[in-house]
């Protein structure tokens, strides 16, 4: 090893250690994935095909042209995905279960191998001593549900899923989650067109959203009819938005942009109440006022915690996106439709982007953190940062080695900007944060991006047909982190 790399790892076993330090008990730390992206299978086991299945096969939607069928084929290398799992070190592990695995119609019995698969994975976790974190939705509905999240029997189908599944494993989960990011389903795969379904509705995607919230509802009550011995809560993407500038055109776009991204969820779990739009938009969004209130107390069940995924803050300027203002947008969907909305979201320059080109700004999380606790006070059960991560241009190195400091630098800048914003005179004191969640463990398929961005701590070789894994320098670092606690 040359000097500067020799310097390199010393300066990282360094902040390791400050940061094992920082760590206070009873904070958890964990890793993150989801079934989509990482577990392949897609035709064995019983698994049913999700939205995303024929979304992916169609041309032009993914990035690099590729698709999830084999993915990291977790499903085939769970027993090497597990020792990975026990030797980081991690608190908890934050997974999902394929709905179209384990009902591969959206309804009727759950699926034996899909049991099995599963039963394996918890199992596995537990003896580790690892905290098992289930998440019942993570944006692959099946297919066979006509209509999707678009038909209201979608939320009726989804509180008996998670009955029928908080019945098989609710005496072993510890953190059960209901739904995660629904404000993404909404906006990308109704609005705009850009993920599966691939419907392009825009202010006609708001019975999406309902529709999930209200399964939420069902599948909390499902969760508690099984009696689970776990917490319950729900995870949904938050962006402190700022506007472009004063101008009130900006600032108004700002305004429904925080209605449709963060209020339009958090609003309506926390408080029982959809947020009013902003004047310009109440016809547009008169759903929003006219909500039957039977539905909004269903949606606004009891939660153990609240799920905060963080990526980046969000800068908003009035007007239609043209495709080279619009940052990058996944190259699908009706073009028309993407630059359609009266709002678009613009650069942040001030800050460092990730290969992705999102914003690395760890201060917006206090930030996001802040507004949780403003906006709901005493309604605002605790919080879990339930997913934070960025991609980086990881390549294996001559010797087959990963290096990825930035990577290290991003989670320990966000590790401690968490832990300094709840800290007595913070700029969220109050807030009971219960973790933090790394996305993700593994390379995966990223959705519209296909593989061309990577987010794991371990890096996944999909060239070879092994799939084969390496840690990453960020895996180690973290490894020294959580044993020098």
């Amino acid at each position: 090893m040359s000097n500067s790399n020799t310097t390199a790892a010393r300066a990282w076993e360094h902040r390791a250690g400050e940061l094992g330090d920082r760590l206070p008990d009873g904070f958890t730390v964990g890793v993150a994935t989801s079934a989509f992206q990482i577990e392949g299978g897609a035709r064995e086991g019983g698994r049913g095909e999700s939205t995303w299945d024929p979304f992916t096969a169609a041309a032009g939607r993914v990035r690099d042209g590729s698709n999830a069928s084999v993915s990291a084929d977790h499903f085939n290398r769970l027993d090497e995905d597990l020792t990975l799992l026990r030797e980081l070190g991690i608190d908890h592990y934050r997974f999902s279960l394929a709905w179209a695995r384990l009902q591969p119609d959206g309804r009727g019995a759950l699926n034996r191998a899909g049991l099995a698969f599963y039963d394996r994975l918890v199992d596995g976790l537990l003896s580790a001593g690892i905290s098992p974190m289930a998440t019942l939705f993570h944006w692959d509905t099946p297919l066979r549900l006509r209509g999707g999240w678009l038909n209201r029997d979608t939320a009726m189908r989804f509180g008996d899923y998670a009955n029928q599944v908080g019945e098989v494993f609710g005496d072993r989960i510890d953190s059960w989650l209901t739904l995660n990011d629904p404000a993404t389903v909404t906006l990308n795969g109704y609005a705009l067109g850009t993920d599966a379904p691939g419907e392009a509705r825009l202010f006609g995607a708001l019975p999406a959203a309902h529709h999930q919230l209200l399964g939420h509802g069902f599948a909390v009550q499902g969760l508690r009819a099984a009696d689970v011995r776990g917490r319950i809560g729900i995870a949904n993407v938050h962006s402190p938005v700022q506007a472009a500038s004063g101008r009130e055109a900006d600032e108004v776009a700002a305004a429904l942009f925080d209605v449709l991204h963060n209020r339009v969820y958090a609003d309506a779990v926390l408080l029982g109440r959809y947020p009013e739009p902003p004047e310009p938009y109440q016809v547009p969004l008169r759903m929003l006022l006219e909500t039957d209130p039977d539905d909004l107390r269903t949606i606004n069940q009891p939660l153990d915690f609240y799920g905060l995924n963080y990526f980046q803050p969000s800068r908003i300027k009035a007007g239609a996106a043209t495709p080279k203002a619009a940052n990058g947008p996944p190259p699908s969907g009706p073009p028309e439709k993407v630059v359609a909305f009266p709002f678009h979201v613009t650069t942040f320059r001030e800050f460092p982007v990730s290969n992705a080109g999102t914003a690395i700004a760890p201060e917006f999380l206090g930030v996001a953190l802040a507004e949780l606790r403003d906006r709901y006070a005493e309604h605002l059960p605790s919080v879990c940062i339930t997913a934070g991560g960025a991609s980086f241009p990881d390549v294996a190195d001559k010797w087959g080695a990963v290096h990825d400091p930035a990577r290290i630098d991003y989670l320990a800048e966000h590790l401690t900007a968490a832990l300094a914003a709840v800290a007595p005179g913070g700029i969220a004191d109050g807030v009971s944060l219960q973790g933090y969640t790394i996305w993700s463990l593994l390379d995966s398929f990223e959705w519209t991006a296909g593989y061309t961005q990577r987010y794991g701590l371990v890096h996944v070789d999909f060239q070879d047909g092994t799939r084969s894994r390496t840690p990453k320098s960020s895996y180690r670092w973290l490894q020294r982190a959580l044993s020098a606690r």
